[in-house]
C-alpha cells in the first residue's frame, strides 16, 4: 500500500494489532470511568439532594488532577509508558471496589449518608492523582504506535473510541440503575476496568525518549510550557476548549435537569447524558471516511460557538426530545472540535516532548470538565440552576468572539 492510500484508507491505523490493543484496552477503560462518574454523580445527588455537592465531586478529581498534571508530564517523558499507564488503571480498579464496598446494602446500614458521601469525594480525589498519570499516556502511546502518515486517522479512531465508551457507559448505567441498582453497577464497572487493564498488558514496552536526570524537573517542566505558550496555534486551541468546556459544563447539572426540571427518571438521566456523545460518535464515524480537509482552524472556532448557543437552548427547554436533540447536535459540533484540537496537538508536538505537553492538555481540558462541574455547582447555588447553565452558554459564545479576533493564525490554520 502507498503512503497516498494509506492517507486515503479509513482504516489504516486500525490495521496495525498494537493499536487495535491500544483502542479494546481504552475502550472498556473509558466505558468504565463513565459508567462511574455518572454513577457516583447520581448516588451523591440521592444522598444529599443538593446540586452543589454534584459539583464537589469535580472539584474533589480537579485539584490533585492539576496539582500533579506538570511534574505527570516530566515523569512520563522519563518512564517506560507501558508499564506507567498499567500501574495507573490497577489504581483505578482498586478504587472502584472501594466504591462497590461502600454501595452495599450492610454499608448503607452501618454508615450514615454523610459519611457514605464524604468517603465517595475521597476516592474521587485519589482517582484524580491518577488520572493525572494515566490520561497523558494515552496521548503519548497513539503517537508512539503509529507512523505520522496515519497518524490523524490514528487520532480519529481514537477519539471515536473514548466517545463509543463513552456514550455507552452513559446510556447503559442509567438502565443498570433503574434496573439493578448501584451495587450491580459498580460491579460491572469493576470488571470492564479489569477488562481494559488486560488488552494493556498485550502492549508492547515503550521506553523513555528522555534520560532521568538528564534534566532537572523543574527545568523540564518550563520547557513543556514554554512550548505551548510559544506555539500559538496549540496554546489558542486549548486556550478555547478550556473556556468553552470550564462555563459550558450543562452535563454537570443533568441529574438536576433529569430529576426536578423535565422530571425524568435514571433511564432518561441516562439517555440525557449519553445525547452528547451520541452526537460525537455519528460525525467522528462520518470524519473517519470523509476527513476535514480545509479551514480546520475556523470550523472550530465556529463548533465551538454552536455549542455555547446549544448549552443556551437546553438550558431553557423543558421538553425532554427538545433538550435530548440540543445536546445531540451540541455533542456534533464538539465531537468536530475534539478532532480538529488533537491533530493539532499531535502534530505540533516532538516526540520527546509528548509526556509534558499531553499533560499541559490534560490541565487546560480534562480537568478543566472537573473544574466545570465545580463552577456549575457554584453558579447554580448562587443563580439558580437555568440562570447558570444560560449564563454559562453565554460566557462560551463570547469566547469564541474574543479568540476569533485575538486569534488569526488559529481561526486561519489548516493541516
Amino acid at each position: 500500500m502507498t503512503i497516498t492510500q494509506e492517507k486515503n484508507d479509513p482504516f489504516a491505523a486500525m490495521r496495525i494489532p498494537e493499536f487495535r490493543n491500544l483502542l479494546m484496552g481504552r475502550f472498556f477503560f473509558i466505558m468504565g470511568l463513565r459508567m462511574m462518574g455518572t454513577l457516583v454523580g447520581w448516588w451523591i445527588y440521592e444522598l444529599t439532594n443538593d446540586p452543589f455537592a454534584i459539583g464537589l465531586i469535580g472539584l474533589s478529581e480537579v485539584i490533585p488532577a492539576v496539582s500533579l498534571s506538570l511534574y505527570a508530564g516530566h515523569i512520563i517523558d522519563i518512564s517506560e509508558k507501558r508499564k506507567l499507564l498499567l500501574r495507573g488503571v490497577a489504581l483505578y480498579f482498586l478504587c472502584a471496589l472501594i466504591l462497590l464496598a461502600l454501595s452495599t446494602h450492610y454499608t448503607s446500614t452501618q454508615i450514615s449518608n454523610h459519611w457514605i458521601a464524604f468517603s465517595i469525594y475521597v476516592i474521587i480525589f485519589f482517582t484524580g492523582i491518577f488520572r493525572a498519570f494515566t490520561g497523558p499516556s494515552f496521548g503519548t502511546m497513539v503517537a508512539s504506535i503509529v507512523p505520522k502518515d496515519v497518524l490523524q486517522n490514528a487520532i480519529t479512531w481514537n477519539q471515536g473510541t473514548w466517545l463509543s465508551a463513552s456514550v455507552t457507559g452513559h446510556a447503559t448505567v442509567g438502565f443498570l440503575i433503574a434496573g439493578a441498582g448501584n451495587t450491580f453497577s459498580l460491579a460491572i464497572i469493576s470488571s470492564l476496568v479489569l477488562a481494559g487493564f488486560c488488552f494493556m498488558y498485550r502492549l508492547k514496552p515503550k521506553p523513555a525518549l528522555n534520560e532521568p536526570g538528564e534534566k532537572k524537573t523543574l527545568d523540564s517542566v518550563k520547557e513543556g510550557l514554554r512550548f505551548v505558550f510559544t506555539t500559538k496555534e496549540v496554546l489558542g486551541a486549548l486556550s478555547l476548549d478550556l473556556f468553552a468546556v470550564l462555563f459550558g459544563g450543562a452535563v454537570a447539572m443533568i441529574p438536576v435537569f433529569a430529576k426536578d426540571i423535565l422530571q425524568t427518571g435514571p433511564i432518561g438521566f441516562g439517555w440525557l447524558n449519553a445525547a452528547s456523545d451520541i452526537g460525537s460518535i455519528l460525525i467522528i464515524i462520518i470524519l473517519t471516511f470523509f476527513p476535514l480537509r480545509t479551514r480546520q482552524g475556523k470550523k472550530l472556532l465556529l463548533c465551538v460557538g454552536g455549542f455555547g448557543l446549544g448549552i443556551i437552548i437546553f438550558a431553557l427547554s423543558k421538553i425532554f426530545w427538545l433538550s435530548f436533540t440540543v445536546l445531540l447536535l451540541s455533542g456534533i459540533l464538539d465531537g468536530i472540535s475534539v478532532v480538529v484540537r488533537g491533530t493539532i496537538l499531535q502534530l505540533k508536538t516532538p516526540a520527546h516532548m509528548r509526556g509534558r505537553v499531553m499533560s499541559v492538555n490534560s490541565m487546560f481540558i480534562n480537568s478543566s470538565n472537573e473544574l466545570g462541574q465545580f463552577e456549575s455547582g457554584v453558579a447554580a447555588k448562587l443563580l439558580g440552576v437555568v440562570p447558570s447553565v444560560v449564563f454559562g452558554g453565554f460566557i462560551t459564545v463570547l469566547v469564541v468572539v474574543n479568540t476569533w479576533f485575538k486569534a488569526p493564525s488559529l481561526r486561519k490554520m489548516e493541516y
